[in-house]
């Protein structure tokens, strides 16, 4: 069989393959999008961002039941339906997938489903069931993403150890469920099962969970924890699992203590690996890192000219959207634009209950760089908007330079702050100062206004709440 030949390969058909892939046709590329799994998407849309998301919205109703009594409406008990949640959720999925598969189609991006093997820097092939193809390529874009770690330690070959692709299929509703890892996946995880019925228990081996988010950020998130967890323990180490019957044994230590108990189910939410294995990358010039993430520089270029990597595989943050602005680096230097992924604003969203966003430079980075910063803080406590939302954890702030009073940061906790924490990014991007923020007319009652406020209360003439005025001396 002769190769196929084009001028662009894809490797990876998730957030930021497809996004490489429609972007290099947009362009005027022929283009070849290999996807090993039956459904387009990749990792965010079928195991990760939008069926957590949708889980979480869910589940957030149940809460809001519970908690409406207060204003007088009251819901019978909730009765789950966990067949139908899965169908609900996996009918999302689908609809998504297909919008992808309908949009390559629509501008001429062949997709074939298989594994993708490399045989050169210009060549590879792919392996599909009965049968393989080959593809020889000008330029290649890895986009294969990562997958949970699963420590061997934990690896018991028992499906009641999850990690976040098994926990989002929602086999069970377990009674108690432990949860190894205080992170973004663990917590929004813990919240799903939480309010789904579990009782659930975290151990973070660090001294906080939601490590690289500013304390006061984090610290609504934890109250909510406190109060709908079994507990929150910090500082505590996982040293065994053993299956025992039904259930799981798990041996826990803080300060040298051992501690012995039984679990239905356990999460295991530890990081990431990359899906660099089995790819013919030894066939290529392509060089990884210690933990093998592929090397790149500021336009995801690797060390072999004929190949870019993008996205998880590339290391650094693993989100889904850096993915897809790094796909556009890659396919404009492919095509000999400028283009960089030095200095973007990447925000970072944990949609808890409380959600938390920030972007920019975070009060603890600033810190830790011996930066000198202004913070300007409006708590929602003082927000109408808030109050009726029953939202008044919620907390905005800004991070200053002292000299030229541009934003360097933008953090929020609170309802909607993932759908907010775009406008932190624009302002930081376009170089705005305080000042800036403060002429910029927000609407009122909305929760939005926070930012503007919080601008003026750094100037000590915030509407809603009363600060000292910034003068020279207390600058």
């Amino acid at each position: 069989m002769d190769p196929i030949k084009t001028d662009v390969v894809v490797i990876g058909a998730g957030p930021g393959g497809y996004a490489a892939a429609f972007y290099a046709a947009d362009l005027g590329k022929k283009v070849i999008l290999i996807e090993q799994d039956k459904r387009l998407g990749g990792v965010c849309l079928n195991r990760g961002c939008i069926p957590s998301k949708a889980l979480l919205h869910a589940t957030q109703l149940i809460d809001d039941a519970r908690s409406s009594e207060s204003r007088g409406i009251v819901f019978a008990a909730p009765k789950v339906h966990l067949e139908k949640l899965r169908a609900w959720k996996d009918s999302i999925l689908a609809k998504l997938s297909q919008g992808i598969a309908g949009l390559a189609q629509k501008r001429g991006v062949q997709v074939i489903h298989g594994r993708a093997h490399f045989e050169s820097s210009n060549s590879l092939r792919v392996e599909t069931e009965g049968h393989q193809s080959f593809i020889n390529f000008d330029q290649a874009i890895v986009a294969v993403g990562s997958r949970p770690a699963l420590p061997r330690a934990f690896d018991l070959g028992n499906p009641r150890i999850m990690t976040s692709t098994e926990a989002l299929e929602i086999p069970e509703i377990p009674e108690n469920l432990l949860v190894v890892g205080g992170g973004y996946i663990g917590m929004e995880l813990g919240t799903v099962y939480s309010s789904l019925g579990s009782k659930v228990t975290v151990v973070e081996a660090a001294d906080a969970i939601l490590a690289g988010a500013d304390a006061d950020l984090v610290r609504p998130v934890a109250r909510y924890a406190e109060q709908h967890f079994r507990e929150v323990r910090l500082k505590t180490k996982v040293a065994s699992m053993a299956t025992a019957g039904k259930q799981i044994k798990v041996v826990t230590e803080v300060g040298g203590q051992l501690k012995e108990e039984l679990y239905d189910s356990v999460l295991v939410s530890v990081g990431r690996v990359p899906n660099a294995d089995d790819m013919g990358l030894e066939n290529t010039k392509v060089e990884q890192d210690e933990r093998k993430f592929i090397k790149v520089d500021a336009q995801m270029r690797t060390s072999d000219p004929s190949i870019f990597a993008i996205g998880d595989i590339s290391g650094g943050i693993l989100l889904a959207h850096k993915a897809a602005r790094e796909a556009r680096v890659a396919v404009e230097t492919l095509v000999g634009e400028e283009a960089t992924s030095k200095n973007v604003i990447i925000p970072a969203v944990v949609f808890t209950h409380p959600e938390i966003a920030w972007c920019g430079l975070t009060e603890a980075e600033a810190k830790a760089q011996g930066r000198e910063v202004l913070v300007s803080k409006f708590p929602w406590a003082a927000s109408g908007r808030a109050m009726t939302c029953d939202a008044t954890e919620g907390l905005t702030k800004l991070i200053v330079d002292p000299e030229t009073e541009r934003l360097l940061g933008m953090g929020i906790t609170g309802l909607h702050a993932g759908d907010m924490i775009a406008e932190g990014v624009a302002l930081i991007e376009m170089g705005a100062t305080v000042k800036d923020l403060t002429m910029m007319v927000h609407p009122h009652p909305t929760l939005s206004e926070s930012i503007m406020e919080a601008a003026e209360a750094f100037f000590g003439h915030c509407t809603h709440v009363h600060t000292r005025k910034r003068t020279a001396e207390n600058a």
